[in-house]
């Protein structure tokens, strides 16, 4: 199966926000519903998980250049070249909720956070909980975050920032982390083994 975009296939970083965006020669099923899950627009994540259940391979290439073989995405062991993959969300808003009588935030607490985002239709792009905070990024709808506020404001204490960045950058490396943020102010950050997630004043 083949898919034709505008681009020489999975890039490493969007070749528009960075110089040294590298194509990937081929992706497992697994890095590709991660990279579409965190933002990589090149291909959607709802046609990842069929075609790994019937072992169908996905080759990603450029109608410009159709003789290049572009990005083969497949029943890989690893991604090549494993190189730092970055994606980024501009204008985020990052919201910090807490109890009003600075109870914890704990079970009950969370599905009610959560059913508050549900009902306003927003996707949490990242999330971080400590004993009586919750912290949560998301894209900054003008239609749909005043209406999220008030409802919030409603059962917790809020504080928010606007006009930022949040670059989710998947196979880091420290001195990835280390050059990115140099000189930025780091509001939020969370890191797995494969993938870091920075919210930066933009």
């Amino acid at each position: 199966m083949v898919v034709w975009k505008d681009v020489a296939g999975v890039m490493s970083a969007d070749p528009k926000l960075s110089d040294d965006a590298m194509k990937l020669e081929q992706i497992s099923y697994h890095d590709a519903i991660e990279l579409t899950y965190y933002g990589a627009t090149v291909i959607h994540p709802k046609t990842i998980k069929p075609l790994e259940n019937k072992h169908i391979p996905l080759r990603v290439c450029s109608f410009k250049s159709p003789q290049d073989k572009g990005t083969s995405i497949g029943n890989y062991q690893a991604t090549k070249p494993l190189v730092p993959c970055f994606i980024y969300k501009f204008d985020q808003i990052l919201f910090s909720l807490s109890s009003k009588d600075f109870s914890f935030i704990a079970e009950e607490s969370l599905s009610k956070i959560f059913g508050i985002f549900a009902a306003h239709d927003i996707k949490i792009n990242l999330m971080q909980n400590s004993a009586v905070s919750f912290s949560v990024c998301v894209d900054n709808d003008p239609f749909k975050i005043p209406g999220l506020i008030e409802a919030l404001k409603k059962d917790f204490r809020l504080l928010y920032n606007e006009n930022l960045k949040l670059v989710t950058v998947r196979h880091y490396f420290a001195s990835t982390i280390d050059t990115l943020t140099k000189g930025q102010t780091i509001l939020l950050e969370q890191r797995s083994r494969q993938t870091a997630q920075i919210v930066l004043k933009a």
